[in-house]
Formats: C-alpha cells, structure tokens, sequence
C-alpha cells in the first residue's frame, strides 16, 4: 500500500509523485489481477504462450494461482532484464526467454518459431492460455516470406521515428508477420484460446496490444500499404504485391479460429490512472484525470499540459489548488533531421513531454510534475522518465543545457540527467503505458 500526505506533497512533491506514481504501477501488477480471470484446468493439458514486457510476471502469477496437481507448459518471452526475480519455492512450469525491445533481435525470431511450433498437436480437450502486453509486437518476430529480419528491423525503426500511432505501427506489423493479427490463435486451432491481457494503448483494444497475436484483425493489406506509403517507409516488391494483391491478409472477426476465443483485459491504464489518483485524494489533493487516450507528438502534448497548468496556477481554471492532473495515453516522438557532426539525442516519449512541459511552464512556481513510463523504461534508456520543477529551466540553463537545443535533437535525457531530475525505477514487471502527473500546490 502506498502512504501518501498532504503535508509531504508539500514538503517533498517529487516524493508524493513518485508515489502516487507507484500506485498506479502496483495496481497493474499481474499477480493482483490475474486471478479472477483463470478457467477451471481442462480435461486436456494447458499451454501458456506469451510476449510482452509484463510477460514473465504474468506467467510467473499464473504459475502461483494455478492448481498444482493440474498440468502446466509453455513458453513467453520477454524483454531483455525484465524478468523478476523467481519467488522462493514457486516451481518452474512456464519457460521465460528474452529478446530485444523496442527493435527485433535474432533472439525475437527464434522466440515466435518456438512459440508456433509448440502449438502442433493441440487437441478439442486442450486449452491455450495466452499472455499478452504492451512490447510483443517487437518480442515476437516471424517475418512473412521475401521479408528478413534485417528488413523488419529497418522498418520497425523507421516507424518508431515517424511519428507513426501505435495503430498505424501495429497495422503494419500484423501484415508483414506469420504470427501477429490471429494467426497464433489460428494455429492452436482446434484447442480452446483465451487471452489475458494487460493493455498499453489508447482504448484498450485487445488487436492493438502486441499487434494482437490471438485477436481478429479488422486492418487490411491496403490499410498497412497506405500506411507504409505515408511515411514513406520502403518494403521489397515483392511483399509489396502481396500487399497490394491481399495475400496477406490476416484472420479477421468471421474466422473460426475464435468462435469460442475469450479476451481478458487484466490491467488497463484508466485503473492504473484511478489508483493514483485515490492515492492523491487520500492525502487531501483534489485530483482530476484528463484522460487515458490522450495521444499526439509528446513536445506538444507537454505543451498543452503546461498550459493548463499555468492557467490553474494562476486561478484562471475551473480547477483549484491544491490539484494533481493526471493524464496517460501513448505519445509519439518524431526524430527529427540529423545533421552531420552533431550529436545524437537520447530519450523516450516521457523526456520529451517533460521538455514541451517544462518549455511551457517558463518556471512557473507552485508546479512540479512527473512523466514516466509504467514499465520502468522510457524509449531505450534506462530511465523512466522525469521530473519538471519550478526551476527546472533555471538549474538547467546554469548546467549549460539550452532547452531549445535538446529539443532540435530529442535529448531529453541528456537535458534532465544534467540537473539531476531523471527518475530510475529499474523494469516494472507490468506496462500500461505514458503515466503523467502535475502537482499544483
């Protein structure tokens, strides 16, 4: 349980962020939501297939909550460092691999072949559960013939620096992969599949979350093709005609493949979002949730937050200080031109936020804030994300960091690590994505 007061908001606001902030992850933690979604064991055996970044936790709660005398196998992967340590005297049943995030590695492929070959020889008495989060479209890798895995390497990069949606990147994927958009769960056919997922996309909609290995696909060729054309992001010619000629659809909703398929979301960010804000109303600050969709280029997301929170400050709003404003989606980051000889930028989508907040704040008093990712790793560093102080332009200016500069690079680490205002938490074990909070005192 996580304590939080009036009086330390006031005395420490970067302790109460970062704990109302551990209120959210903890009540997307999988052993205390899992539970409630598990069948009865089959007549069968049970097999558990997995990606994502809060995968090895999810197995290892199943592997708690299942029946000891019952059957139990399978295989998840994860991302490299993010299984947690084993509980002591938990057997293992549910093997755990690793692989790369945010782009594919080799350990990625070998990881989905695995995952596909393990469902030959399922039976009617069988039964699949399936462990899904936010990081299994990069985990689990099968790339259609004609693509290589340098090629979806390529293209995965190219999306995440676009600018791309989560959607328009996981259309995408689901067309140019074996496993992703149904076909895993068409292949355990004729065993039972449910999913239990835990979701990090606006919405919360099961064929987003990890492109949706065991959920219809309502996306098309023509959609990833149009997709691909206006990021102007190059596929061989091959696995463009097959784009183009539909051969590479995916299993939509009319498939037999899920006629008795059941989908559990487990944890969402709107729940995590409440939490926090419970935590935040329990100390005596009024807290109000913006939303938990809320998408767009983080920099200028950050922007419209500063200025709301300015306009609080400054009594100009129907909300009244002392507040916390919380707000979660999955923003974008748009790389921006390199030009030669200048250094490369480091940072995720919560540094980036944090710089457009900070920028538009100008040094506002009375407002702190903290943006991080709910796994515990922002982008490909190993911060989570943030903090933005009433002097966080001052101290930085006096480190010599021009906001603007870190800004025409997207090196929002650099700029926070610089003033001390990075927050590392280390992997999480779950994700439910962007998690932002401003406090107004």
């Amino acid at each position: 349980m996580v304590s939080v007061s009036l009086e330390s908001a006031i005395q420490s606001p970067r302790e109460f962020l970062t704990n109302i902030y551990r209120a959210a992850v903890n009540r997307a933690l999988p052993l205390a939501t899992i539970g409630q979604y598990l069948p009865k064991p089959p007549k069968g055996r049970t097999l558990v297939l997995g990606a994502g970044k809060a995968g090895a936790s999810m197995a290892q709660a199943l592997e708690a909550l299942w029946p000891q005398d019952a059957p139990l196998s399978g295989l998840v992967v994860t991302r490299y460092g993010h299984t947690p340590p084993r509980p002591e005297g938990l057997p293992m049943r549910i093997e755990i691999v690793e692989a790369a995030h945010p782009v594919p590695d080799a350990a990625s492929m070998v990881a989905a072949q695995r995952i596909l070959a393990l469902t030959q020889d399922l039976t009617s008495d069988d039964l699949v559960l399936s462990l899904i989060s936010g990081g299994g479209s990069s985990l689990l890798v099968l790339p259609v013939e004609g693509l290589t895995l340098d090629d979806k390497q390529r293209i995965n990069r190219e999306l995440l620096e676009s600018g791309a949606s989560i959607g328009e990147m996981n259309c995408v994927r689901k067309h140019l992969s074996r496993i992703k958009g149904g076909q895993l769960a068409a292949a355990c056919g004729p065993a039972k599949v449910i999913t239990l997922t835990i979701s990090d996309v606006p919405g919360d909609e099961p064929a987003v979350i990890a492109s949706g290995p065991t959920v219809p696909d309502e996306t098309t060729c023509l959609d990833a093709l149009s997709i691909l054309n206006r990021y102007h992001i190059e596929i061989p010619p091959n696995v463009r005609d097959g784009l183009e000629k539909g051969w590479l659809e995916t299993p939509d909703p009319s498939d037999a493949a899920f006629r008795d398929h059941q989908v559990h979301l487990i944890a969402t960010p709107r729940q995590s979002l409440e939490a926090a804000a419970a935590a935040a109303r329990d100390a005596g600050i009024v807290a109000h949730i913006l939303s938990d969709e809320i998408e767009g280029e983080s920099r200028e997301v950050g922007k419209v937050h500063g200025a709301l929170a300015r306009s609080v400050a400054n009594s100009e709003s129907p909300f009244t200080r002392p507040c916390v404003i919380l707000s979660g989606g999955e923003t974008t980051v748009t790389v921006r031109q390199r030009q030669p000889g200048k250094r490369k930028g480091r940072g995720g989508r919560a540094g980036e936020f944090c710089l457009g907040l900070a920028q538009a704040l100008r040094n506002q008093p009375d407002v702190w804030a903290l943006a991080a990712d709910t796994d515990g790793i922002d982008g490909v560093e190993d911060n989570a994300g943030a903090f933005v102080t009433p002097d966080t332009l001052a101290r930085a200016e006096a480190a010599g960091c021009k906001l603007g500069d870190h800004l025409d690079r997207n090196d929002a680490y650099s700029y926070f690590d610089a003033i001390g205002d990075l927050m590392i938490t280390g992997p999480t074990h779950t994700n439910v994505n962007d998690f932002r909070a401003i406090l107004i005192l």
